[in-house]
């Protein structure tokens, strides 16, 4: 009966201690939560629970095993799958903390700083701290584990005595890796390129929707990804419309008549723009930057906030323009005139004349007057 007795009560035991200590944990975290409702800090700490009660739960049957007097046969494999088990849920908990206390930090950050563009750069940084933050504590909880079994301990000391050899072939081996692990860094730190900006690379325009240590993935306007080594931003050359500002300039060509009333042009424009709630204000224009023969090109210069309000100013004033002119000045639109030519003073205005009586009249001598 002491046989049975014991396993259940030291694991019960282990099992109901975690649980109310998990739940008493959780209660103090949500009335912090609720009185520091300013900081999301406790209530990111929740999340930590489920890795929090395996590592208390793990602890408690790793320290009262050896009172259950379970499969004593096992010992050393139960104890050393305990450990295992031990080793990883604190490494779970211990990424769990790091991100709610960086993600608190990064909150109250983007709450006292209202410059978008400085935001999105530590927003950037925060996530590259995190994967390697992740990285580190997984290799420290690996490493932790293949400690626990002797046979990697003794192969240790042979493991650094070739440490060199072994480094300098993983360098080589792996020198395109670490050189998109180095430009994610300078990404990162250098403020290049950051979470939320407008870029355009290799023709595509597209918003940096994730940064990481060896990749970036730019989602375009169409809701494509492109995904492209980190390196790609610190050799080749990209447009970046966030750098500096998100505020843009940008022009809407139309190609008009020559008869086309600009003043008016001018004033629909203003009316235009003062109709659109995507204009900042800032400047607007309408200029005559070219002529051909049959029609000539203008310009109208717009200004907005970001490149998404400058899409929606560009195609608004491209259509109300086009639809105005065609609806009040339709002579002002181009079109192909099939028309005679006007003709210099001093011609019939009937029309066109022959040829040959153009030649006549351009050579022939003064007429003699007419005989009696």
């Amino acid at each position: 009966m002491e046989n049975i007795l014991r396993p259940l009560i030291v694991i019960g035991g282990s099992v109901l201690l975690t649980l109310i200590i998990g739940w008493a944990t959780d209660r103090l975290l949500r009335k912090a939560d609720d009185r520091h409702s300013e900081t999301p800090l406790w209530g990111l700490l929740r999340r930590a629970r489920i890795p929090y009660q395996l590592v208390l739960c793990t602890a408690l049957l790793r320290g009262s095993y050896h009172e259950a007097d379970l499969l004593p046969e096992h010992r050393v494999a139960v104890g050393r799958v305990l450990t295992l088990v031990l080793i990883g849920a604190t490494a779970w908990l211990a990424i769990r903390i790091a991100a709610a206390v960086v993600e608190t930090t990064y909150t109250r950050y983007a709450r006292a700083h209202h410059d978008a563009a400085r935001v999105r750069r530590v927003r950037t940084q925060v996530s590259l701290i995190m994967r390697v933050v992740s990285a580190v504590v997984g290799v420290v909880a690996v490493a932790a584990m293949l400690l626990t079994f002797p046979a990697f301990r003794a192969a240790g000391a042979s493991l650094l005595a070739s440490a060199g050899i072994l480094g300098i072939v993983a360098g080589v081996a792996a020198q395109s890796t670490l050189s998109n692990m180095f430009a994610g860094f300078q990404i990162a730190f250098g403020d290049m390129v950051r979470l939320g900006d407008t870029v355009v690379v290799d023709g595509e325009w597209g918003t940096v929707e994730e940064v990481t240590l060896t990749f970036l993935t730019v989602r375009t306007w169409d809701e494509r990804r492109i995904t492209m080594p980190v390196s790609y931003f610190t050799s080749k050359a990209f447009e970046n419309w966030s750098r500096g500002g998100a505020q843009m300039t940008g022009t809407v060509y139309l190609h008009i008549d020559h008869s086309a009333p600009m003043d008016k042009m001018r004033d629909k424009l203003r009316d235009i723009l003062r109709d659109c709630p995507a204009w900042d204000g800032r400047a607007f224009g309408l200029d005559v930057t070219d002529s051909t023969p049959s029609t000539m090109q203008v310009r109208a210069l717009i200004t907005a906030k970001d490149p998404d309000d400058l899409w929606t100013v560009r195609v608004t004033v491209r259509e109300q323009l086009i639809r105005w002119l065609a609806d009040e000045h339709p002579y002002a639109l181009p079109r192909v005139n099939a028309a005679d030519a006007a003709l210099p003073p001093g011609f019939p205005a009937s029309g066109r004349i022959p040829a040959r009586r153009a030649f006549q009249h351009d050579h022939q001598p003064a007429a003699r007057p007419d005989r009696p």
